[in-house]
């Protein structure tokens, strides 16, 4: 049995005319457009990439896309202060930090000062909050790229063995409440986990974001499993992600490509935030 593997590019693609559909209809109704604003810290590669990629899908979809630019060397309090000068600009109607940053400024620090309706990454802790009770109006982008993949796969979550393979606050953490708010069973693994196949072999659903390179291999799956791979490592061989695809793909039922698997889903949902932190923003004073 050969895996199905997930046109993800499509749902991307799919989730993106929505966006630009009811982006028309918003300026038609407040004549104006989301403004969104990054802030980018040093010159990282993989975000750079990131952000390009971003940038051309708010520019098809009509979501003007601008960046506050700094050197590594700039102070944390610099970079709270343009926070502070975004949220009271009426103008602006949401606010990324683009990861990562330097280890001299606190992203806690960072997220906590982004106004929560600005909020496109859903990573303010009071966003995160309303996660955790099952209010999911912002919700962190990647998780919902998961989330979203799964649902068009019409795949059912109730009762499932789910295994997340990342504990961070970006991604494993947000991703385990959203599908316990969903009424899976979820194991959150990572790099102190003792005996990683122990837990990989028993998921119905196998979620990996470590950057690990060909982390989970054909034996370390159960035969059948739905495989969605969120890491991306750029090796002499070229990109890949956690998963060692080629052996992993003949063991499993559904898996998701690297490159151009869970990334493009990822940059459509962060896209859809946009259009909800606009909402907040123009309706709020409408």
């Amino acid at each position: 049995m050969t895996a199905k593997i997930i046109d993800c590019r499509k749902i991307a693609a799919d989730l993106n005319q929505k966006t630009a559909n009811e982006v028309s209809i918003l300026k038609s109704k407040y004549v104006t457009v989301p403004k969104i604003m990054t802030i980018k810290i040093g010159n990282d590669t993989a975000s750079n990439l990131y952000l390009k990629l971003r940038d051309e899908a708010c520019k098809k979809t009509g979501i003007i896309s601008k960046h506050v630019e700094f050197e590594n060397n700039v102070s944390g309090s610099e970079v709270l202060d343009t926070i502070g000068q975004l949220n009271d600009d009426r103008n602006v109607h949401g606010i990324l930090i683009q990861f990562p940053v330097p280890k001299n400024i606190s992203s806690e620090k960072l997220l906590l000062k982004i106004d929560p309706k600005k909020d496109v990454e859903g990573l303010n802790p009071i966003n995160l909050g309303k996660t955790m009770i099952g209010n999911e109006s912002l919700i962190p982008c990647t998780p919902k790229a998961v989330l979203t993949i799964l649902s068009y796969e019409k795949t059912q979550l109730q009762g499932r063995n789910v295994v997340i393979v990342n504990h961070s606050n970006i991604v494993g953490k947000p991703l385990s409440i959203l599908l316990l708010n969903r009424n899976a069973t979820v194991t959150v693994c990572h790099v102190f986990t003792d005996n990683l196949s122990k837990y990989s072999k028993e998921a119905d659903i196998l979620i990996s974001a470590t950057g690990v390179p060909k982390l989970i291999s054909q034996e370390k799956i159960k035969k059948g499993a739905f495989v969605i791979d969120v890491g991306i490592v750029k090796t002499k061989d070229g990109v890949c992600g956690d998963v060692d695809f080629s052996s992993v793909k003949e063991k499993a039922g559904k898996i998701t490509p690297v490159p151009g698997g869970v990334g493009p889903v990822t940059i459509a949902s962060s896209l859809q935030n946009m259009i909800t932190t606009f909402r907040n923003c123009i309706e709020e004073t409408t």
